[in-house]
């Protein structure tokens, strides 16, 4: 088993570290939805790709707060036609 014949100063093993820094992702724009997504990549909001529709994205569940505010709003809306009507 092989050994460092020298000691591995600070300034070299910071300088072979250099590269190991993250590096940004380049991001472009969907072309149907104008969201960002990565090159070479299908949308992952519209599920696209050079044109055409190739991904089925499922919608989110919604929460029950926002159920919940859905069904006053139906309600709102119910009321406010009874009374024109």
């Amino acid at each position: 088993m092989g050994l460092p014949s020298q000691k591995r100063t600070k300034s070299s093993k910071r300088r072979r570290a250099s590269h190991f820094a993250l590096k940004k992702t380049s991001l472009g724009k969907c072309p149907q939805c104008g969201k960002p997504q990565k090159p070479h990549h299908a949308c992952a909001f519209c599920g696209s790709y050079k044109g055409k529709t190739i991904l089925t994205i499922k919608t989110k569940k919604k929460t029950l707060k926002q159920k919940e505010q859905e069904r006053k709003s139906q309600k709102q809306n119910k009321k406010s036609k009874k009374t024109d009507a």
